[in-house]
């Protein structure tokens, strides 16, 4: 998975941390129709072949195909129809019509020069000689058949054209009221066009000069915006961010706060328009697997893109982090196929009813290399709103964010089978926090905590994710597994205070 952030300034893509077995890594900021073929006879055996569009080639005169011997003897001897009626004679049907009259140069005697000769060719004519029709007769027939009346058919039309203008005209125009054209508000596009100006484009660059693209939404009626973490990070400490509406009005912009741990990150304009609408929020605890989607964002930086799909599945392990590995951040996100690529996060994953219910902030890739970025492959993930709003708040009020914690460390490895505490923690410490949450319910270095409630825990970073879904202070059971045995554990969730 690469990060949205790196959007149309040609960064390259981020490298992935350690993650779960599923997780993906985070995302960093006509055909021709098929040429028209007249019907060949075919063995009724013969299995039916479709063939791929292809562009069109000039149009050629089809020739009459001869049945090969192979394909005649291929059918049965026997006709399962009756035979028809004898041919009628050409004098009795007036068919084929007589050819033209033969030009005065028909032949070189008299015609000289070179030209193509017309009519029966130079010698004797028997007039009363047998003629057997074949069907290559036939079909001298039909081609005269379609030039002569495709000639009158173009005649007659160009005629009635010419005559009668578009009073012969059988097409039916649609109504000119505007209320016609009116998009009801639970549709697609009366949710894009009500969402939509409050939607922003923002652009983060660093004061060495690398940035790039991503999106954000208004958040309430004081300016504040809330975007991505990785989407801001560039320009955090010195650099410039703006803040592109969909009616083109650009405004400069500040961090507020930010939280590398949950990839959230709040910005404010400076001077900010009194007509502010922020989106309305919803409640990501209630979505559901199969509910329609809308994500809006700047993908590649095509500002004001608008996307559908549905929640593919909710509570998805995804842990991802920059190149340097030193801005991790977990997420137990909702998963959506609506198409998310760089430069969509951010931006706000709305329900069928435009509401906010998660966060855009990664997609699941199958790589890219060099200056290039991965697009989407209908995997991408949104932080749950209820979790960013908290965090919102927090950063609003304080500037940093908080993080509940259990007091363990475990490690990353996502073969574990599940969150094992490691023997040490960092920097040499206790792995296990003395006096801390998980001392307190028993819990031991080398434990393997494999439930976080009733969800099934198999890696660290899925644990962390987990974790950071609650507040400080809420009660949670772990269950956990000690020298072959199950067991559990009640713990009260500590608190971690900013990014360490």
């Amino acid at each position: 998975m690469s990060t949205e952030n790196e959007g149309n300034e040609g960064t390259g893509a981020e490298s992935a941390s350690s993650v779960p077995s599923a997780p993906p890594v985070p995302a960093d900021a006509p055909q021709a129709h098929p040429q028209d073929a007249p019907p060949v006879a075919s063995h009724p055996d013969a299995a039916e072949t479709r063939q791929q569009p292809v562009h069109p080639a000039p149009e050629q005169q089809a020739a009459a195909p001869s049945p090969a011997p192979e394909q005649t003897a291929a059918f049965p001897t026997t006709p399962q129809y009756a035979p028809p009626p004898p041919p009628q004679s050409a004098a009795d049907a007036g068919w084929p019509p007589p050819p033209p009259a033969v030009p005065a140069y028909a032949h070189g005697a008299h015609g000289g020069g070179n030209g193509p000769v017309w009519g029966p060719p130079g010698g004797t004519h028997t007039p009363d000689a047998p003629r057997k029709r074949g069907a290559g007769g036939l079909v001298a027939a039909v081609v005269v058949a379609a030039l002569v009346a495709g000639g009158i058919g173009g005649a007659v039309g160009f005629w009635a054209a010419d005559r009668n203008d578009d009073s012969g005209s059988t097409t039916v125009s649609a109504s000119a009221n505007p209320q016609d054209l009116k998009r009801d508000p639970g549709t697609v596009a009366g949710v894009a066009a009500k969402a939509l100006p409050s939607v922003v484009t923002i652009e983060a660059q660093g004061g060495d000069g690398e940035g790039g693209t991503g999106t954000g939404f208004v958040y309430d009626k004081e300016g504040h915006i809330l975007t991505n973490n990785h989407v801001v990070a560039s320009a955090a400490d010195s650099g410039q961010l703006t803040a592109t509406f969909s009616n083109g009005k650009k405004y400069d912009a500040e961090v507020v706060g930010r939280a590398q741990g949950y990839d959230v990150a709040v910005i404010k304009l400076k001077n900010p328009p009194e007509s502010l609408t922020p989106l309305p929020l919803g409640n990501s605890d209630q979505v559901a697997v199969g509910d329609s989607t809308i994500a809006i964002g700047a993908p590649f930086g095509l500002s004001n893109t608008v996307t559908t799909g549905i929640v593919s599945a909710k509570n998805r392990p995804v842990a991802s982090g920059d190149a340097g590995g030193g801005s991790n951040s977990y997420m137990s996100a909702l998963q959506t196929d609506a198409s998310i690529n760089p430069g969509n996060s951010g931006g706000p994953l709305l329900s069928s009813g435009g509401a906010v219910i998660g966060i855009n902030s990664a997609i699941q890739s199958t790589g890219s290399s060099g200056q290039s970025q991965a697009g989407s492959i209908g995997l991408g993930f949104a932080i749950p709103i209820n979790q960013a709003k908290t965090v919102a708040q927090q950063l609003i009020k304080t500037g940093q964010p908080v993080y509940p914690v259990i007091g363990a460390t475990v490690t990353m490895d996502e073969k574990s089978g599940g969150a094992v505490i490691s023997d040490r923690g960092t920097g040499g410490t206790d792995a296990v926090t003395k006096d801390g949450p998980a001392a307190k319910a028993g819990l031991r270095a080398g434990d393997v905590i494999t439930k976080f409630n009733d969800t099934p825990i198999d890696s660290g970073p899925t644990l962390i994710g987990e974790i950071w879904t609650h507040k400080p202070g809420d009660r949670v059971t772990l269950t956990y597994e000690r020298d072959g045995k199950s067991a559990t554990a009640e713990v009260t969730l500590g608190q971690r205070k900013g990014d360490s």
